[in-house]
């Protein structure tokens, strides 16, 4: 059976560690800790697909207000678990956030897709999002 799940407490989000180290395999418990104790003040949450009580899919995301576009809900690492990709388990996330983002009366959803990630690209043209710019990044410290 599947379900979303809206995760609000840090408890909760650091259960999902292991969806985490499928887009970021070197995060360790701390590591995952001390971001989040960084981003849950800023208003940062999560959603998760559970299938039989086990997380399959997960999207962090954030509502702000920019002014280009005023409010908005902003998706934040979208991942599918490689064994139940194609599923429509992005679909689902995507969907349950659009909805979101209507009800507080954002204007646009937002995101962000690494350039060489192709099948994103894909999958997010098919869903309604457009490129609107480029997002440039600057490394302060090598990694």
């Amino acid at each position: 059976m599947i379900q979303l799940k809206e995760l609000t407490t840090k408890a909760e989000m650091l259960n999902q560690l292991p969806l985490i180290q499928q887009l970021y395999p070197d995060f360790t418990i701390q590591i995952y800790e001390d971001l989040l104790d960084e981003m849950l003040p800023n208003n940062y949450k999560q959603v998760i697909i559970l299938e039989d009580n086990k997380s399959i899919g997960l999207s962090g995301f954030w509502v702000g207000t920019k002014l280009w576009c005023g409010k908005y809900l902003e998706l934040d690492n979208v991942i599918v678990h490689p064994n139940h990709r194609s599923r429509g388990v992005g679909k689902l996330l995507t969907e349950y956030l659009n909805k979101k983002a209507v009800e507080m009366g954002c204007k646009v959803v937002a995101l962000d897709a690494y350039t060489n990630n192709f099948p994103a690209h894909k999958f997010y043209y098919n869903h309604g999002f457009v490129p609107k710019g480029f997002h440039f990044v600057k490394f302060l410290e090598e990694k």
